[in-house]
């Protein structure tokens, strides 16, 4: 086959949904060997479309060609046979299983043990470590997934589908939660695969990203293909609008600071995680009403245990919290709601929602035992209705079946407008909020970050950790960079350079918080 050729065409592609259509007859081809991008809003339909390439779903109408041929993929394994891979945006991996032996399962290596066959698990790594060597994948075959960071799980997904010898790889948001070294390392895998004549499509929302390694990107709005675009010739500015129906800002527009007193207060604060190691040791700050204070650093660097502990979510091994002078180190998460604290977390499918509960509910969470809501025990079913509908409106939070929509059927993007929606609407002296914008497009990236700084704006203070530097830059007052479980600088945003967090980050650069 010459490489200008299609491996892949998706014909007039239908998938409905209860009270939605997610793709409506999308058709797009992709020639071997090049780097295709698909963009668009959360909920655009883009997961659904390359969910079908995958198998995992059947389109309603239309028809998939794989290498000219016209097939049928009514299961991942069958996508396997015709080397198509993905790696998904919540990783799949057994957590207690090692490296080699997740990359393995299913299609594990036999050997006999006299008369019975066995899996060679001795050869297996020899394979697995053969094959990381080869595509410049550096992992430890005999590694369990549980004591690895987010970069390497990565890594591991990226081999599982290299040892099924897939030709075609489909990344999901591949570089949501990693670092800007650890981006710049993936992007150099992506470029080495299309070198090697691999085939690699990218459902991401980062637009520079795409400008870096894709030669071409489809845009994807409310279901149906926009346009087709040849990436060279095409700018970001243009990206985000096609995407989202209108001209998006990529920075965010805000007055100077005006800092009140302290609201939230962490004396000496230690956070021990699951394997009894301080993940956050000695930490002591404190956020202005009036400012944003963002925390900056590489995966697993106690970030997680930081915010659960203020939450109350995990449990403080040393130190004190306070809260408008308040000691509440050791009150119950609804004591430190009622004290005036709103949580964004990380994860917010085991976290922030309960997902076969309908979007109502999930918007209720925070409020039902209220006097405006509840009568003597008794839920007022209308009051629910009607506040979670004004969310809904406010928010922009598009489901199927308006407020009866079972969460766990909403996309990514408008699972997390809902948890933003019902945390900013108690107006809190504090908010805190962990990786806001994970997996989210610049539309509501923007939005978000606009959010941020009216909370500022009205008083609270606003506690933001995220992984992404530009986030960071574009939000934060102050900075405050974690390695190891320290805080191991804090200073004024406009003082810092996104090199010099960059070397905060990885422990070259170190000293007292300023």
């Amino acid at each position: 086959m010459n490489e200008r050729e299609f491996i892949v065409e998706m014909r007039g592609i239908t998938k409905r949904f209860p009270g939605i259509t997610a793709n409506d007859d999308v058709s797009i081809q992709i020639r071997k060997g090049e780097i295709y991008a698909i963009l668009g809003e959360n909920g655009a339909g883009k997961s659904t479309l390359m969910s079908m390439l995958f198998g995992m779903i059947e389109p309603d109408e239309g028809e998939i060609f794989i290498r000219g041929k016209r097939e049928r993929i009514d299961s991942p394994r069958r996508a396997t046979q015709l080397s198509i891979g993905m790696v998904h945006q919540h990783f799949r991996l057994v957590s207690n299983y090692t490296v080699a032996e997740n990359i393995i399962l299913g299609i594990e290596p036999k050997k006999k043990w006299g008369l019975f066959p066995m899996v060679d698990i001795a050869g297996a790594n020899a394979q697995v470590t053969a094959l990381s060597e080869r595509y410049g994948l550096k992992v430890n075959p005999t590694d369990v997934i549980d004591d690895l960071n987010v970069a390497t799980r990565q890594r591991v997904e990226i081999l599982k589908m290299l040892y099924r010898e897939a030709e075609l790889l489909i990344f999901d948001e591949p570089t949501a939660v990693l670092t800007p070294q650890e981006i710049t390392a993936f992007l150099d895998i992506v470029r080495g695969f299309r070198k090697q004549g691999k085939t690699v499509i990218l459902i991401t929302h980062k637009l520079e990203e795409i400008k870096q390694v894709a030669d071409r990107c489809a845009i994807l709005n409310r279901g149906k293909l926009i346009s087709v675009l040849d990436v060279a010739t095409t700018t970001t500015s243009d990206m985000a609008r096609m995407m989202v129906g209108h001209e998006v800002s990529f920075s965010t527009p805000k007055a100077p600071p005006h800092f009140g007193p302290a609201v939230l207060r962490l004396e000496n604060l230690t956070v021990r995680n699951a394997a009894g190691y301080n993940a956050v040791n000695s930490v002591s700050f404190e956020v202005h009403a009036g400012e944003v204070l963002g925390i900056a650093g590489v995966s697993g660097n106690g970030q997680n245990e930081l915010a659960d502990s203020i939450m109350g979510l995990q449990k403080c091994h040393g130190g004190k919290i306070f809260l408008n002078g308040r000691d509440i180190t050791d009150l119950s998460i609804r004591g430190r709601v009622e004290a005036g604290i709103a949580y964004i977390p990380e994860d917010r499918h085991n976290v922030g929602l309960v997902l076969d509960f309908t979007l109502r509910d999930n918007l209720m969470l925070r409020q039902y035992y209220r006097a405006r809501f509840a009568h003597r025990h008794i839920m007022n079913e209308v009051a629910f209705d009607e506040y979670g509908n004004e969310l809904i409106s406010r928010y922009d939070i598009r489901s199927n079946q308006g407020d009866a929509t079972i969460t766990r059927s909403m996309s990514g993007g408008n699972q997390q407008k809902a948890i933003i929606a019902r945390e900013l609407d108690l107006k809190t002296p504090l908010v805190v909020f962990m990786q806001p914008t994970r997996g989210l497009d610049a539309g509501a990236v923007s939005n978000i970050h606009q959010q941020i700084i009216a909370e500022r704006d009205r008083g609270a203070a606003v506690l933001l950790i995220s992984l992404d530097l530009d986030e960071i830059m574009d939000c934060s007052d102050t900075v405050g960079i974690i390695f190891g479980g320290r805080i191991n600088k804090i200073a004024p945003a406009a003082s810092l350079t996104m090199e010099e967090i960059g070397l905060y980050m990885m422990g070259v650069k170190g000293g007292q918080a300023a």
